[in-house]
């Protein structure tokens, strides 16, 4: 049975853009894949290799490398040896790398080319770092070279280390349940990251209770693996399929689907090459497939988007219910003519997708129910939880909520009277959200007083996670999740904004690509700061006839700022916001927040502190 799959490069090419700009293109091959005997061999042999590198016991391994085969390998290779994993996202800037790594002493690091850059530029400012391990890829020998010329480390190939364990096997030191298997830094959207240290127990404990929720687990699945593997939606997710015997095709965001950023023209993308059963995403990327999709439809106008409106409207009517929308055959005849196309970008097959990390709108929602033909399976955890917490069944249907308690977790509300939320709520109790179960982890790796500030232990030895989100349960036992603490602020006449809340309504909006609003308590207004979407404000500004030099330009433009918050008041009015919600002022951004620009996490989620730094002074002239 096949385990792990990765396309071969055939080629890179760069390709040149409007305004002297050039993009790198691939030319990816057919999916190679490894049996499980075959992953298994190798993991024995990686695990020796290890050992026979010099990596002693009770030392620490840093796994630093975007998401592929040979991250999984590693992982699985250092619990044979009891080795505890220490996972840093590849995005990761200097300041929070340095941290990682020397916060929890790690002696030998796992990376790939771009990864073993950063490492060389930081190499003065790391205490224990002894051995690198460099996962081959092509043209990464500059770096090889410069590495071993600039610094006193063992470095070896990974391919290497495979080989050392051939020749010379170790015998496997099988961790116990309570030793921790992995430290895992949080993407930090406030300060430094933060270790979380879970236990081998924590990781089965969510595993065993999600195979209970999505029928039919097995051999026949397919999943489409690209998210971070060091964001606990993604381990959780691999380690599962690898329990339940299906295969894991690894891909990247940038090469998903055959119109990607980094896929050649006429290559296929990452889902149509692999044709997944399963996958994962965020709804940020949920959100761009739906939109993209529109933009498409829209674009080629008459009869077909005609068509697809009917179909849609057909669709909803039934998803929602009623018994006048598509069923049946009408049902598949719009299948058949219409969202055959939309199915054919994730390979056509999917049979289920698992959104988690932040709230999925339910427009997205509906959207990839119709046009994908598949059901959202809606979960809420945290790295602190290892991922447990709530999941939706997979035929609920219903928008906006996250499910009923794994079984691995027990999750109550607690009043919070500052906020208004109290558990003596009606129709619904609400308020702060705390899991229980033996999928809580051990608390912050060195962080005594951040651990005891939200884990709390009750008199029957359950271990407690404090949340800091809001949320109500509804007559049938399933969780909404409806706000946050940090992310709730008082204006100057008294009203509560939810940041959060706002930005979820107002992202609707086809001119926003992202969203931060900002509320002043000394002030009785928000404002926001708008990523604007390149496209749609460029096609709106051609069809006014207005003249602009760059989109730089375009989003300096009274015109184009006024025009962007029309549409944010619609949206405003469609989610029902109150008028104090809406930001009166704007501000336009040109640039995309990524990961690398350190603006948002690699899950996606903003960094507000780090925006409200770089954007300061755009946010005191929106309050001037």
């Amino acid at each position: 049975m096949p385990l792990l799959g990765t396309r071969k490069l055939i080629s890179k090419e760069t390709e040149s853009a409007p305004g002297g700009r050039s993009f790198e293109k691939l030319h990816l091959g057919e999916y190679e894949w490894k049996c499980y005997a075959e992953a298994f061999k190798s993991v024995c042999d990686f695990s020796s290799g290890l050992v026979r590198l010099g990596h002693q016991k009770n030392e620490r391994v840093a796994i630093f490398a975007e998401t592929r085969a040979e991250w999984q390998v590693a992982l699985q290779a250092c619990f044979r040896q009891n080795i505890t994993v220490v996972t840093i996202y590849a995005s990761l800037g200097e300041e929070a790398l340095c941290h990682s790594l020397n916060e929890t002493e790690v002696t030998t690091v796992i990376c790939g080319q771009k990864e073993l850059k950063k490492l060389i530029d930081i190499s003065g400012q790391l205490d224990t770092v002894t051995r690198v391990v460099y996962i081959n890829e092509e043209g990464i020998s500059d770096e090889v070279s410069l590495a071993r010329n600039s610094t006193s480390w063992i470095i070896e190939s990974f391919d290497e280390v495979g080989r050392l364990g051939t020749e010379a096997p170790v015998e496997a030191n099988m961790p116990l349940p309570s030793d921790v298997a992995v430290i895992m830094y949080t993407s930090g959207s406030t300060g430094l990251p933060k270790g979380v240290m879970m236990t081998h127990r924590n990781v089965l404990a969510t595993l065993s209770a999600v195979m209970t929720i999505v029928p039919a687990l097995g051999s026949k699945d397919i999943y489409l693996a690209y998210l971070p593997l060091a964001h606990i939606l993604e381990l959780a997710a691999e380690a599962l399929m690898a329990a339940v015997g299906a295969s894991i095709g690894y891909g990247s965001p940038l090469t998903l689907t055959d119109t990607s950023n980094k896929i050649k023209k006429g290559t296929l993308g990452d889902a149509s090459a692999l044709k997944p059963t399963l996958m994962t995403a965020v709804p940020a990327i949920l959100d761009r497939v739906r939109d993209g999709v529109r933009k498409k439809v829209d674009a080629t106008g008459g009869v077909a988007k005609k068509l697809f409106d009917i179909g849609y409207n057909r669709r909803l009517a039934a998803i929602n219910g009623s018994w006048l929308g598509a069923w049946g055959l009408e049902k598949l005849l719009w299948d058949t003519l219409v969202f055959g196309k939309v199915r054919a970008i994730l390979g056509g097959k999917i049979r289920f997708v698992l959104s988690g990390g932040a709230p999925l709108s339910g427009d997205t929602q509906r959207f990839i129910n119709i046009c994908l033909g598949a059901p959202i399976g809606q979960g809420y955890g945290l790295t602190e939880t290892c991922a447990g917490g709530t999941f939706s069944e997979y035929d609920d249907t219903s928008v906006g909520r996250v499910g009923a308690p794994l079984p691995c977790s027990y999750i109550k509300l607690i009043d919070w009277p500052e906020g208004g939320y109290l558990t003596a709520d009606s129709p619904m109790p609400r308020g702060e959200i705390v899991i229980g179960g033996p999928n809580i982890t051990k608390g912050y790796f060195k962080n005594e007083a951040k651990t005891n500030e939200v884990y709390k232990d009750d008199e029957k030895g359950m271990r407690w996670f404090y949340s800091g989100d809001i949320g109500r349960f509804h007559p049938d036992g399933c969780l909404e999740i409806i706000d946050r603490k940090k992310d709730i602020v008082k204006l100057q006449h008294g009203e509560y904004v939810s940041l959060g809340k706002v930005e979820a309504a107002l992202i609707v909006s086809p001119y926003v690509e992202n969203i931060m609003v900002h509320a002043d308590p000394f002030h009785n207004y928000c404002v926001a700061l708008v990523v604007a979407a390149h496209n749609e404000l460029e096609n709106w500004a051609s069809q006014q006839g207005i003249k602009y030099s760059d989109f730089s330009d375009l989003c300096q433009k009274q015109e184009a700022v006024k025009e962007v918050l029309g549409s944010l008041a619609k949206a405003a009015k469609q989610a029902r916001l109150e008028k104090f919600e809406i930001p009166a002022k704007i501000k336009l951004i040109p640039e995309p927040w990524t990961p690398e620009s350190g603006l948002v996490t690699a899950a996606l989620k903003l960094k507000r502190e780090v925006i409200r730094k770089t954007y300061e002074n755009d946010l005191v002239q929106l309050y001037a």
